[in-house]
């Protein structure tokens, strides 16, 4: 038997797709979506988290929409919370403060990324270091924060759909 072009072309492109836009939809599922996904996107590393929380999704089979979107929606939170981390580090670890502002740091970062990286790669692994402390307080907090949104989300959403199948018949 031979197969048709659209048949090949669904079977090595539109499942796969289908599949991920779909995989992980329970609640439970949603929520550690979200919550890993806000996790990851804090990381006090600029650039890293794309890939990463496509790793993540990758790994737990969640669902990678979701925790792209979760991801890109927390930048602001990501530059928000890259002092803390590297305060917090530097309180780990007994260093001194870094005095630096994060116009200049970002001034410094674009000028020669490499040279930052040796500069700042001690502060941006003890900012990492008091990031990986505060990931699982994040994740949990996140997961039984968002979990019960979803589940009534989900209750709502199957209340609708047999509403709408009651309508019909």
């Amino acid at each position: 038997m031979r197969l048709s072009p659209g048949s090949v072309l669904k079977a090595r492109i539109g499942d796969p797709i289908r599949e991920q836009l779909t995989q992980g939809l329970s609640p439970e599922k949603i929520a550690l979506t979200v919550a890993v996904g806000l996790c990851i996107a804090v990381i006090p590393i600029v650039g890293a988290t794309t890939i990463l929380c496509f790793l993540a999704a990758w790994a737990l089979r969640l669902n990678q929409p979701i925790i792209q979107a979760i991801n890109w929606s927390s930048y602001a939170l990501q530059l928000l919370l890259i002092f803390p981390f590297i305060r917090l580090g530097e309180k780990i670890f007994r260093t001194p403060p870094e005095t630096r502002s994060l116009a200049e740091l970002v001034a410094m970062a674009r000028a020669d990324p490499f040279l930052t990286v040796a500069t700042l790669g001690t502060t941006v692994g003890h900012a990492v270091v008091a990031w990986l402390l505060a990931a699982p307080v994040i994740i949990t907090a996140a997961y039984f924060g968002s979990r019960p949104f979803f589940r009534a989300l989900a209750r709502r959403v199957a209340a609708s759909r047999k509403k709408d199948v009651d309508d019909v018949a």
